[in-house]
């Protein structure tokens, strides 16, 4: 019951691991809102999360599409008018985008991806943050991933979009630290959901050869588990991690629930921050030009 009293929106929250994230959160206590685009499968998914909320805790839903500036302004009016303690953003919604190489790409596609995965998480922060900042504390856990930390090639929209948002999210977290608010990203590992059977699907034709095996040895193996990444929101989510503001986790790789024990240390490092490799940190001595 580590999030009893708190409440959240969650987006892309009808299926996988958005789903399994609402699930950690209600069975933590957390009042939650589910936010998608598909009316249907959100509907399933709130009458299924309603049945482990105990007597009290509220779970509603409200479909919209996060890339649309004025649909996330409702969804938070929505929030604000029926959650009580509204301090929790957990954007998870994305898309993988076009698969292919970038001149082959259809470019419409490649910006909807970045409409949804980069504006729609800067949309759904800016909705939010003037009732944030006015609480004087919150939580705001961004959802980055394969790409955002090495080259993910013919899947140009999405490792760029995930890049954006990892920085985004360090620079948001240096914006409103003096707020008491916590900005976050989360990498969850590779998860077999509907974008794995987009890969799938695609062929190795246009994911290429390489990653088209590794991603049915994925299929095969199983993945990276759903609930280490809701775990690691929902710890995020929590007063436990008070303080742990502007990093990328890994769910599956780093060791985070030590973090709280070791916040003075990473404070004052770059530890779990994307950064620029220079010469001497590989222990090069290059002359400047």
């Amino acid at each position: 019951m580590a999030l009893h009293g708190r409440s959240a929106i969650i987006t892309g929250a009808n299926q996988g691991l958005g789903l399994a994230i609402a699930h950690r959160f209600v069975e933590s206590g957390a009042n939650v809102l589910l936010v998608a685009r598909g009316a249907e499968q959100l509907h399933q998914a709130e009458v299924e999360l309603k049945r482990y909320a105990r007597p009290g805790q509220i779970v509603v839903s409200q479909t919209g599409d996060v890339s649309r500036p004025d649909d996330c302004q409702t969804i938070v009016s929505r929030a604000l008018a029926t959650l009580p303690n509204m301090t929790i953003l957990v954007n998870n919604a994305g898309v993988y985008g076009p698969i292919g190489r970038i001149e082959e790409n259809d470019w419409e596609e490649w910006v909807q991806a970045i409409r949804i995965n980069l504006f729609g998480t800067v949309l759904m922060c800016r909705a939010i943050l003037p009732h944030l900042r006015e609480r004087g504390y919150g939580k705001i856990i961004n959802l980055s991933g394969g790409g955002a930390t090495s080259p993910l090639p013919r899947f140009s929209s999405y490792a760029a979009s995930k890049a954006a948002v990892v920085r985004f999210t360090e620079t948001l977290a240096e914006e409103v630290r003096e707020n008491q608010i916590d900005v976050n990203a989360i990498a969850p590992g590779p998860l077999n959901t509907r974008l794995l059977d987009q890969v799938l699907e695609a062929g190795p034709e246009r994911t290429g050869r390489a990653f088209y095996e590794r991603s049915i040895k994925q299929r095969e193996e199983g993945g990276a588990p759903l609930d280490k990444g809701a775990a690691l929101a929902a710890f995020l989510a929590s007063d436990v991690s008070d303080g742990i503001s502007g990093r990328l986790l890994s769910a599956v790789w780093d060791n985070w629930t030590e973090l709280p024990a070791r916040q003075k240390q990473l404070d004052k490092s770059d530890i779990y921050t994307l950064r620029r490799i220079v010469p001497e940190d590989r222990g090069q001595k290059w002359q400047c030009a």
